[in-house]
């Protein structure tokens, strides 16, 4: 069976993947879900001191993966949520992984649609340009408007306590300005490349921070012969991994993946 690699977004670690990495190891696939650089303490370590968040990069983050990706036995199947999903499609491009799944996914560099829940969700960083030099934290209720809206109060709360940490504002302003600046930013990928693998967006109906148009608008963005797909499921928010029925989506994005896979 292909492995599988997990890749975990911002305000969160790979413990965001716990459900997923026993369901998927329970049907026998080898599955990994990498730290970014720094990020292999607990939770709890991170909120108390993070130094770790800070010192990250998106470069060091995608060799970190490459590294990872290159011990395992084959190519395998890459699933990646929030900034994640970018990660996953800049690994394709690279020439990483059998098959891609970009679930929630953050923008890649030219996706310039911003839709107003998206720039509520993010303005705990983007109010501050200092943000840039810091690792920000969010509140209670700002997790829910951004992670999970279609949650019960104690489902989000729960979630928050468990896997929240705070994210490296550097990065999140590097992906806004990205669209401004000439060349190519930390999070561009070559949109033409027929040499990459299948991919699939997967866009929950209710997430504020990664709305729908933002997955659509970046599955647009690719002009290359390679399968290129997009699906919405519909009442879900961000933390699509860990709401009620995602059973059903992890057996369902992993079934096209290994159909798609090369």
């Amino acid at each position: 069976m292909k492995p599988i690699v997990l890749v975990h977004g911002f305000w969160v670690t790979p413990r965001s993947w716990e459900n997923w990495v026993a369901h998927y190891e329970a049907k026998g696939h080898r599955v990994i879900a990498p730290a970014y650089p720094g990020f292999e303490v607990e939770v709890e370590s991170l909120n108390a001191d993070p130094t770790p968040i800070l010192n990250v990069t998106v470069p060091r983050i995608i060799a970190h993966l490459e590294e990872q990706i290159r011990e395992l036995p084959e190519a395998p199947i890459i699933i990646g949520h929030s900034a994640g999903g970018a990660f996953t499609q800049i690994l394709l491009d690279h020439g990483y992984g059998a098959a891609g799944v970009a679930m929630n996914s953050a923008p890649t560099e030219g996706v310039r649609v911003v839709p107003l829940s998206q720039v509520k969700s993010t303005f705990p960083v983007l109010r501050s340009p200092a943000n840039r030099h810091r690792a920000v934290p969010l509140t209670l209720e700002q997790w829910t408007y951004a992670f999970t809206n279609t949650f019960t109060p104690e489902e989000s709360k729960a979630l928050y306590e468990r896997y929240a940490v705070p994210a490296n504002g550097g990065i999140l302003w590097g992906s806004v300005l990205a669209n401004f600046q000439p060349g190519h930013q930390d999070t561009w990928v070559d949109y033409h490349n027929d040499g990459r693998a299948p991919l699939l967006f997967v866009s929950g109906s209710e997430d504020h921070i990664m709305p729908p148009e933002v997955q659509r608008s970046n599955h647009k963005h690719y002009r290359s012969n390679t399968v290129t797909e997009i699906r919405e499921y519909e009442g879900y928010a961000h933390l699509l991994p860990a709401q009620k029925g995602w059973e059903q989506i992890a057996d369902e994005v992993l079934d096209w993946a290994l159909r798609h896979a090369r």
